[in-house]
């Protein structure tokens, strides 16, 4: 019998939906763009003033250097649907329906945890501790500011968050990005887990697309290099 999150066989995974909501990681993109720019702009010129084997050279490494960075950069991408949560990884394709998620956990990374216990990794949403520290420094800042402002109903911090119709302290703590988009997908697990549109398997497709130039481009260096 075929565990609900078997990788093999797997059935081609739905495409985004036009109502679902993307999330990818900015700093990651712009970082991918950059790498790429250089990637290029050094391949180009070895292919241009480059001697003997060192054009193909270029070209074999540019093969292999290019779908990586694509991958690990450019790639990544979360679509929240109503109905399932679909993972864009820099070598797999997971469709997870909510009524197979069993649990979205942050520690040092974000994982989405299935109900037979196979964990995936989401990059798109990657954790930044640094921002987990700037957001605590906020929310001190917050509360020693509510606790210095004369309240309106009582005084004190949750007379300042009344008197400012809901601010930072009525909201809850100040939450990183990445945080609060956790938040949201434990929100929405929570509300469409039970719902029956939200049933199936798991599906995952591993990303040929990538793999297969990678795979050339690491194949063509060796024998450039083993012929001398």
């Amino acid at each position: 019998m075929t565990s609900p999150d078997s990788q093999s066989p797997a059935p081609q995974p739905p495409e985004p939906r036009p109502g679902d909501r993307v999330h990818r990681s900015v700093p990651a993109i712009a970082g991918g763009v950059m790498l790429l720019g250089i990637a290029a702009w050094i391949g180009v010129d070895a292919v241009a003033n480059g001697q003997g084997r060192t054009p193909w050279l270029a070209l074999a490494v540019l093969l292999l250097v290019a779908p990586l960075v694509v991958a690990f950069t450019l790639r990544p991408a979360v679509y929240v649907g109503e109905d399932r949560l679909r993972i864009r990884n820099p070598f797999r394709v997971i469709v997870l329906p909510w009524g197979q998620v069993a649990s979205l956990k942050s520690a040092y990374s974000n994982e989405v945890l299935t109900l037979t216990g196979t964990k995936y990794q989401l990059w798109a949403v990657p954790v930044s501790l640094r921002a987990r520290k700037r957001a605590r420094r906020r929310e001190m800042r917050a509360t020693a500011q509510a606790r210095r402002q004369p309240g309106q109903d009582g005084g004190g911090a949750l007379g300042f968050a009344a008197g400012r119709g809901g601010g930072t302290m009525s909201d809850g703590p100040v939450r990183a990005e990445t945080d609060r988009i956790m938040d949201d997908l434990r929100a929405l697990h929570q509300d469409r887990h039970e719902a029956a549109s939200a049933q199936g398997e798991v599906t995952v497709r591993w990303a040929y697309e990538i793999l297969g130039p990678a795979v050339a481009g690491a194949v063509l260096v060796l024998i450039l290099l083993a012929a001398g």
